[in-house]
């Protein structure tokens, strides 16, 4: 298998190509390959294989900001690395041209976005991604060079010296220790760095994912943790992160999955003590490290559901009625919200450090989050219920809302409810609000008809009948069935069925989900326990120099989705055949 990126093309929201990069072959063009491309039906997944291409090839694709990134493939290549590889595209991206990324930029940068693909891939193969590294090499034009340019005139002139003044003081600037100026001894981290204020941030963000059956039962529950990372300090620094968890720093090698890293974190210090990070950053905002942590995890011994399942705490959790009022055209949800989130003694560690020699000093990422509350209080922001509607329904009636305001359009497929829970907009957070709304169908499901539904059992003695009665006549007795099939009662067999309420019900909503933010606490509970710099390690740092350290936890809910369309003793079954 190999790992070689054919070409690169980056489209506009409209879908016209702003970027063609090829780096080796001769792969379809990019205005051929979108066509293919949008041939397949959406939601397109970001690995497509083209056979009728010329040649076929395997597309790789991600949507950011509105702009689209495809890379052709005509070979076998591992997706991951050339996913990833569009990922640090971006990220390069943004670094140089600025966030958030346009179409606009790009196309005014066209030189540095050149320079910056040609680095990070030479003939189809990843060589270079670190921004730190693509700096010291990608030359960036000054403002006095794009006035240059701007008049017609060449903004290289010796005469007037370097063309970026900031860069040039960088470059010229000695290294500490001796360090060889042909190029920087850390891939990831420029040489003779400095900073006024030497700070450090770290920012802990969960994205947290639960499905729900109907009976309140979590039937899944995963947090997925970036670890963000921004240094602001100088010289050639060396630092240890210290990440514990309520089980201690031995249960966060089983409680973390899937962990990754980023190339400066040391491996063997990781696997000795799990939990410690020993790293050289690079300069500036970079991610850390990434995990997955499974909040209801399955022991293979056991033969039956572990008990602390019941323990996941939610700060929303909601609950759904269907099929209510006298035509049973109503709904009814219910949003329960709870703030006591457990595990939140932790305080911000910003501020543990003296500022002695690191200028002005930053507050602390948790001090006074929404207005009043501290850095032991998380806040709950961003709090919206969404409510699939079915294609049938023609528009909802009577809306009714008990907190916040609920919408939906005509022709929508969601309707939205966002409930404020800021407490001067909604008083005491924690209680209950509902929602109730009446659906209306189509016209002819407003008066339905009466019709009577033939006799589950009728005979009329035709071979049609007969055949429609039962199919399965050989595997029976016909005696039998002609005999059971007299015993029911002309009331029973002559009563028709109505199919108004089974059309009503067509018209509900079958799932509910719901989404947050809080900041100041994680599902996880994994925290920072400690972040040091290890000043006989690190270099040109100065004496003296203690930097700024700041803390911040955000928990991202996207996706709380509570499912009704499952009965629960369908659910009771597939949980006895988990666990059997």
């Amino acid at each position: 298998m190999t790992n070689s990126i054919e070409a690169l093309y980056i489209y506009d929201d409209l879908n016209t190509p702003i970027l063609e990069h090829t780096y080796r072959s001769r792969p379809p063009s990019a205005k051929a390959l979108l066509s293919l491309f949008l041939e397949h039906p959406p939601p397109r997944p970001s690995v497509i294989y083209l056979p009728t291409a010329t040649p076929p090839v395997t597309v790789f694709s991600i949507l950011h900001a509105n702009l689209l990134f495809l890379v052709p493939s005509s070979t076998e290549t591992e997706p991951l690395q050339v996913l990833e590889f569009l990922h640090r595209v971006v990220d390069v991206l943004e670094e140089f041209v600025g966030a958030p990324l346009l179409a606009s930029k790009i196309q005014s940068n066209y030189d540095v976005v050149g320079q910056l693909l040609s680095e990070m891939c030479d003939a189809g193969i990843v060589c270079n991604t670190e921004p730190n590294a693509l700096q010291e090499v990608v030359e960036v034009p000054g403002w006095m060079n794009k006035f240059l340019s701007g008049v017609g005139l060449p903004g290289s002139s010796p005469s007037l010296g370097p063309s970026n003044p900031g860069k040039s003081s960088l470059n010229t600037m000695p290294p500490p220790n001796g360090l060889s100026a042909a190029g920087p001894a850390i891939p990831w981290r420029r040489q003779g760095v400095r900073h006024t204020s030497n700070e450090l941030y770290v920012d802990i963000v969960e994205s947290l994912h639960v499905t729900i059956a109907p009976s309140g039962r979590a039937l899944s529950a995963i947090a997925n943790g970036t670890i963000a990372f921004t240094s602001k300090i100088s010289g050639v620094p060396n630092l240890l992160l210290s990440l514990t968890a309520p089980g201690g720093q031995k249960s966060l090698a089983h409680k973390l999955e899937l962990p990754v890293f980023h190339p400066c974190v040391r491996l063997a210090r990781w696997r000795e003590r799990p939990g410690e990070l020993s790293f050289v950053p690079p300069d500036g905002r970079f991610i850390l490290a990434g995990y997955e942590v499974d909040l209801l995890p399955i022991d293979p011994d056991l033969d039956e559901p572990p008990a602390h399942m019941e323990k996941l705490f939610l700060p929303a959790t909601v609950s759904l009625q269907k099929s209510l009022g006298p035509n049973g055209l109503d709904f009814e949800i219910r949003l329960t919200l709870n703030t006591n989130f457990p595990g939140t003694h932790f305080s911000s560690r910003g501020g543990g450090g003296s500022n002695r020699g690191s200028g002005t000093s930053t507050p602390s990422f948790l001090g006074n989050i929404g207005g009043g509350s501290s850095s032991s209080s998380p806040s709950l922001d961003d709090l919206v219920v969404t409510v699939p509607i079915p294609p049938s329904v023609r528009y909802i009636t009577d809306i009714q809302a008990s907190r916040g305001e609920a919408n939906f359009m005509p022709g929508n497929e969601f309707l939205e409810w966002r409930i404020p829970t800021s407490s001067r907009d909604a008083g005491n957070i924690s209680g209950t609000a509902v929602l109730r709304c009446t659906v209306v169908g189509p016209p002819d499901a407003e008066h339905p008809k009466e019709e009577p539904v033939e006799e589950e059992h009728g005979y009329d003695g035709n071979a049609s009948s007969r055949a429609r009665v039962n199919p399965l006549q050989s595997y029976y007795d016909e005696d039998t069935l002609t005999s059971e099939r007299r015993q029911q009662l002309p009331s029973e067999r002559n009563k028709p069925k109505s199919r108004k309420p089974q059309s009503n019900s067509l018209l509900m909503p079958n799932s509910v989900s719901v989404s947050f933010s809080v900041r100041g606490w994680l599902p996880s509970g994994i925290r920072v326990d400690g972040l040091v710099v290890d000043s006989r390690r690190s270099r040109g740092l100065g004496e003296g120099v203690k930097p700024y350290k700041g803390v911040k936890y955000i928990c991202e809910m996207k996706s709380a989705i509570t499912d009704f369309s499952m009965p629960a003793w369908r659910i009771a079954e597939d949980r006895m055949q988990l666990f059997a």
